[in-house]
């Protein structure tokens, strides 16, 4: 299942979130070198987050091979700043436009309902959230996380709070078998929720921090609160909806 519109329209322009999706390919093409390999790798290495390097759970030197030349050795002491500079690097085209896409369905009426200043914090406390959750659930662990489909799940979270009832157009593929459907924003959310967290018990890809989207989330929907202003959400067209 995969949205490809909502019936929410904003009012204002969503500059952040213009800004945040353009931020996140600057790092692809700049840092990343497009998805070369060699790129992909070091990036990952240099500014990914590793749970055991910010714990102390890992070995220093101890890591993993990356591909390539490169071997992404556990540093000494923790590296703060990864947090954020994780949120900001992908794996690959498709890891890439994924986010990006759900940023831009979601994200633009959520900024709406706030003003830009505090959904640039929302989103980094969001994809704090994330990465902490992620953590706690491998401390040891001396893998890198990247990507910003944690910061992006908490922006999920906040527009369950903000608009459940908001219809979301989503494309279902089942086999040989696809259809289109409109789903109400709950049900959407919380299906996608309710995978993220069995993929955390296992039961999906590896290779995906589950728990990172699972901590977003969670987070999303504890601080939209704080961060809405009441007069900006009731200026959409849709009222009827509104909590």
């Amino acid at each position: 299942m995969f949205p490809y519109r909502d019936e929410n329209e904003t009012v204002r322009t969503p500059y952040v979130t213009f800004a945040l999706i353009g931020l996140c390919v600057l790092a692809w093409v700049l840092v990343q070198g497009a998805g070369s390999a060699q790129a992909v790798a070091e990036s990952v290495c240099n500014y990914g987050l590793i749970a055991g390097e910010l714990t102390g759970g890992a070995a220093a030197g101890s890591g993993i091979p990356m591909g390539g030349s490169t071997y992404c050795a556990v540093d000494n002491g923790p590296e703060y700043l990864s947090i954020f500079t994780s949120m900001f690097l992908h794996g690959g085209w498709m890891h890439l436009i994924g986010n990006l896409w759900f940023l831009w369905i979601f994200g633009n009426n959520v900024e709406d309902a706030m003003t830009r200043p505090r959904f640039v914090a929302f989103y980094l406390l969001s994809g704090i959230a994330a990465a902490l959750l992620q953590v706690l659930s491998n401390p040891a662990s001396p893998v890198p996380m990247i990507g910003a489909s944690g910061a992006i799940s908490g922006v999920m979270g906040g527009y369950l709070v903000l608009y459940p009832r908001v219809n979301v157009y989503v494309f279902i593929y089942l086999g040989y078998f696809s259809t289109t459907a409109a789903w109400p924003a709950w049900a959407m959310l919380l299906y996608w929720a309710a995978l993220q967290l069995l993929g955390g018990f296992g039961a999906g890809e590896g290779g995906v921090a589950f728990w990172a989207h699972v901590g977003g989330f969670i987070g999303g929907v504890a601080l939209v609160k704080l961060f809405t202003r009441r007069d900006h959400l009731l200026q959409h067209s849709a009222a009827h909806w509104h909590p």
